[in-house]
C-alpha cells in the first residue's frame, strides 16, 4: 500500500481547547508513530505566527504561521474563537485558493464556521455541534446544515460534529486515504470504535458499554459482528440480547443513534473493505462471507455507499507487485 506524502495544517487560536486541537494531531500523529505512514506531517499555524494559550492555559509556542496553508494538503481547523467571528476576507481567500489547488479541507465541530465562510460549502450540506446548529444554518445562504450527523464528507470538504465526532472524522480521513485497515488499527490503539457513520446521531440517551443489565448490548454487537456471514435479523439480535423486539429497537438505537439494519450494513460493509484491502479472495467469495444475498447486491450497496466499485476500491489501497 502507498501512503502518499500528506501534509497537514492545522490552525490554532488563543482561547482554544487542548482537546479539540489535540483531536487531530493525535490521529494523524498516530500514524508517524506506528509506521504506518511517515510521510503524513502535521505542522500547527496561527495567524500571526505567535504562541498561543488555550483555555486550559496551557502555551503552544512551536507553530508556523499561515504560509502553512499554501503548501498544505489537508487544510484542518479544529474549532473557532468564542463569539463565531466571520473569517475575514484574507483567510477565506485562502482557504478557497488551497482548495483550487486540490487540498482537502476539514472544518472540525465550530471549525465548520471558517470553511463556511470561505464559501466552499454553498449549495452543500454540512455540519458542526448541534448546539451551534442555527448559527451556522444562518451564517451563508445555500448552506444546508444536518444538526444531527456525526460528519458530512463531500471529499473535497468535510464538517464534523463536536468533541468526540472529531477523531471519528479524521479517522474517516485515514480510511479514504490509506484503507480500512490502517484506520482500524489506528483506531484499535487510540482505543476508539473503528468506524461510526458519519450519518450516525449527535447525541444518543445513554451509553453503549453500560456494565450489566439487559440494556448492556456490547455482547450483542460484538456477537453480530462476527456473524456477519449471517442473514441476522432484528429478531436474531434481540433473541441474542434476551430482549423484546420492540425493547432491543428501542434500546438499540438509544445507544448507536441508527437502526438495526442500517448498523448491520454498515458493519456488513466494514468487512468487506477490510477483506477487499487484505485478501485476493472474490468477489463473490466476499459477498457471502460479508452476508450479502449475492454479489449484485453487494456491488450495489458498495457503490451506493462509497461512490465507487468494490474492484476499483481494491485496486485503490493493493500495492503494485
Amino acid at each position: 500500500m502507498k501512503s502518499g506524502h500528506m501534509r497537514i495544517a492545522v490552525h490554532a487560536f488563543d482561547g482554544i481547547t487542548m482537546f479539540h486541537l489535540s483531536a487531530p494531531l493525535l490521529v494523524f500523529g498516530e500514524l508517524g508513530r506506528l509506521g504506518l505512514a511517515a510521510d503524513w506531517q502535521t505542522t500547527v499555524w496561527t495567524r500571526d505566527a505567535q504562541a498561543v494559550r488555550t483555555v486550559e492555559g496551557v502555551t503552544i509556542g512551536d507553530v508556523s504561521g499561515p504560509e502553512a496553508m499554501d503548501e498544505a494538503d489537508l487544510l484542518v481547523f479544529p474549532s473557532w474563537p468564542t463569539g463565531l467571528p466571520v473569517a475575514d476576507e484574507e483567510l477565506a481567500a485562502r482557504i478557497r485558493h488551497a482548495h483550487e489547488r486540490g487540498a482537502q479541507v476539514a472544518g472540525l465541530c465550530l471549525g465548520a464556521f471558517p470553511v463556511v465562510d470561505s464559501g466552499l460549502l454553498d449549495d452543500r450540506v454540512a455540519v458542526t455541534h448541534w448546539a451551534a446548529a442555527p448559527q451556522l444554518a444562518g451564517r451563508r445562504p445555500g448552506v444546508t446544515v444536518d444538526p444531527a450527523a456525526l460528519y458530512v464528507d463531500h471529499g473535497d470538504v468535510l464538517t464534523s460534529a463536536g468533541t468526540a465526532s472529531a477523531i471519528d472524522a479524521c479517522l474517516n480521513v485515514v480510511r479514504s486515504h490509506l484503507g480500512s485497515a490502517v484506520a482500524t488499527t489506528v483506531s484499535r490503539h487510540l482505543v476508539v470504535a473503528p468506524h461510526r457513520d458519519g450519518d450516525q446521531a449527535q447525541y444518543v440517551e445513554r451509553p453503549l458499554a453500560e456494565p450489566g443489565g439487559v440494556g448492556h448490548l456490547a455482547p450483542t454487537l460484538e456477537w453480530a459482528s462476527s456473524h456477519l456471514e449471517e442473514r441476522l435479523t432484528v429478531d436474531d439480535l434481540a433473541r441474542q440480547a434476551r430482549m423484546s423486539r420492540r425493547n432491543f429497537t428501542r434500546r438499540f438505537e438509544e445507544v448507536t443513534g441508527t437502526s438495526p439494519a442500517r448498523w448491520i450494513l454498515a458493519r456488513r460493509l466494514d468487512e468487506s473493505r477490510r477483506l477487499l484491502e487484505t485478501t485476493d479472495w472474490s468477489i463473490a467469495r466476499i459477498s457471502q462471507a460479508c452476508g450479502f444475498n449475492s454479489p449484485v447486491t453487494f456491488r450495489q450497496n458498495f457503490s451506493a455507499a462509497y461512490a465507487t466499485t468494490p474492484t476499483s476500491y481494491r485496486s485503490r489501497f493493493t500495492s503494485p507487485v
